[in-house]
């Protein structure tokens, strides 16, 4: 009998069909500034439904958490391309700091009718927003999801060295000419050397989708200014500033390896918290999002659960 060599084996589907089908993209004019948002509704309604409201990590944007929207089919789930990121404008007015981020998320959930039931998530750089802005709206949301928390000072640390380099590589690609400023902001190398840094699987495939993804998106911002000040905004606050002001129901889901947010600090923000979970993924750092979206989804349904509206 003749055999025939099917060929090399596809490559894994990272985001299922399913999930195009429940996407639909909008627009909101706010304070001057375009805002583009996605909303991924649930596929069937039930009486558990939750609205949970997304703010993704620094040069990141809504394809960052797509992995994890997708294993969440029985929750509704908006996502912002926070301002100055993706395709959203920068902030016509004012600094593009943790404070104006916060009242960024106050105006969205105003002009999408989003209430005190909805449920707030926020990655990295987006859980320092998400925290501060419920330490200021205490009644807004609940319950509070973080993953990969920013739980300590940035700037302090074994880590202070490397972002103080980062510092200057963001204030330099701010002061050079427009052309070679972009150019260094934008450099694939250095792109890739941030993925590599970050990825902790040893998943080939997995690890050229996260490079993938992160080509396609990690440079996709308004201006150098507005990226300068995102970034100052990032190393200059952390979650553990106004835990002990987050009097409801907080979710940390933390990498056993994340560099960047380390497990110790995650046990001490936890020891912060008035009303604090933390649950560890193993083998993975920074990059929970993409490495593993189906335990954080577990996690998070099951938090709601314990915490209905």
């Amino acid at each position: 009998m003749d055999t025939v060599n099917p060929g090399p084996s596809p490559a894994p589907a990272y985001l299922s069909a399913g999930l195009a089908a429940r996407t639909s993209a909008s627009t909101v004019s706010l304070d001057g500034s375009t805002v583009a948002f996605w909303t991924y509704e649930p596929v069937e309604e039930t009486p558990e439904i939750r609205t949970i409201l997304v703010v993704h990590g620094f040069r990141g944007d809504h394809h960052g958490l797509l992995r994890v929207a997708d294993q969440l089919p029985d929750m509704r789930i908006i996502m912002p391309d926070l301002p100055g990121f993706g395709s959203s404008d920068a902030f016509a007015r004012g600094p593009h700091s943790v404070e104006r981020y916060g009242q960024f998320i106050s105006g969205f959930m105003a002009s999408q009718g989003l209430g005190p039931d909805t449920v707030l998530l926020g990655h990295s750089f987006g859980s320092i927003v998400a925290s501060h802005f419920v330490a200021n709206n205490p009644q807004a949301v609940r319950p509070l999801i973080l993953i990969n928390p920013i739980a300590a000072p940035a700037l302090e640390g074994p880590k202070g060295v490397m972002t103080r380099l980062a510092v200057l590589y963001y204030q330099l690609a701010a002061r050079l000419p427009r052309g070679p400023g972009l150019a260094l902001l934008r450099n694939p190398l250095i792109v890739r050397v941030m993925s590599e840094t970050m990825a902790k699987t040893r998943d080939r495939e997995l690890r050229a989708f996260i490079h993938g993804q992160h080509h396609a998106y990690f440079s996709s911002f308004a201006d150098r200014d507005s990226l300068l000040e995102s970034f100052t905004a990032s190393v200059s606050s952390h979650v553990a500033e106004v835990a002990g002001q987050l009097d409801l129901p907080v979710l940390l889901v933390a990498g056993e390896k994340d560099e960047i947010a380390t497990l110790p600090n995650q046990h001490r923000l936890l020891e912060l918290l008035p009303d604090g979970e933390l649950k560890v993924i193993p083998g993975v750092g920074h990059l929970i999002h993409y490495e593993t979206p189906e335990p954080a989804a577990r996690y998070i349904r099951s938090f709601l659960k314990d915490h209905p509206a």
